[in-house]
This record gives structure tokens, C-alpha cells and sequence, in this order.
């Protein structure tokens, strides 16, 4: 079954009910489920870089939206110390969110061998 955030089943989700007013911001957010579901599918077609993916997004779609665009510009080029990222992926791994905490911890090994810290 595919839902949205909601738990609404996919069927549910109409362009009448949307036109109605019936769907909120949940109804048109994908379920972590759904993505583990699609990285299945990923692997299963020889695709691992995309079910590692869609296994991290799957992730962070339990994170609030304000904290995954905070986390976004954290990660950009110069903008984080390297322990301002360490911060970042300990907060990931509280969600828990190991698999993004891991490529955080990935990126500021490779920002400090490119001095592209803070």
C-alpha cells in the first residue's frame, strides 16, 4: 500500500479533494514507508545508489521540514565548523536518522580534506 504522511492510502488523494479543501500539508507528504517500499524496488532493479537514497530520505521525513532546510545550508561549502557538523549528525542520530548522521560525518571528512569548512 502507498500512503501519504497522513496515512491516508494514495487512492484517497484526488485533485476533487484537493479542489475541496479535504487534503492538508500531510496528505501530499510521502510516507517513510512508501520510500523504503521504492528503495526496495531501487535494489531490486540494480540500483543501490538510489535505494541509499531514498532510504535517507525516508529518514529525514520524520525530521520537521524547518530543521531539514536548516541541515541543507549547514552542509553547504564553508558555512559549518567541523564541529558544527559533528552537532548536526548527533541531532540526526537522535531522530534516529543514522543513515544521514553517517553522511554528514562522511562530508565533513571530505570539507576538512578540501578546506571547505568554516
Amino acid at each position: 500500500m502507498t500512503r501519504a504522511f497522513s496515512g491516508r492510502d494514495s487512492d484517497e488523494l484526488t485533485l476533487d479533494r484537493l479542489s475541496r479543501d479535504e487534503l492538508g500539508a500531510d496528505d501530499v507528504r510521502i510516507h517513510p514507508e512508501t520510500l523504503e517500499h521504492q528503495a526496495r524496488v531501487a535494489e531490486r532493479h540494480a540500483n543501490p545508489q538510489l535505494a541509499a537514497n531514498l532510504r535517507r530520505a525516508a529518514e529525514l521525513a520524520l525530521v520537521p521540514e524547518d530543521e531539514v532546510m536548516a541541515m541543507y545550508e549547514a552542509l553547504r561549502p564553508h558555512r559549518s565548523s567541523a564541529e558544527e557538523l559533528e552537532t548536526l549528525a548527533s541531532t540526526l542520530d537522535g531522530y534516529p536518522a543514522p543513515l544521514c548522521a553517517a553522511l554528514v560525518r562522511e562530508a565533513a571528512e571530505v570539507y576538512a580534506r578540501r578546506s571547505l569548512l568554516r
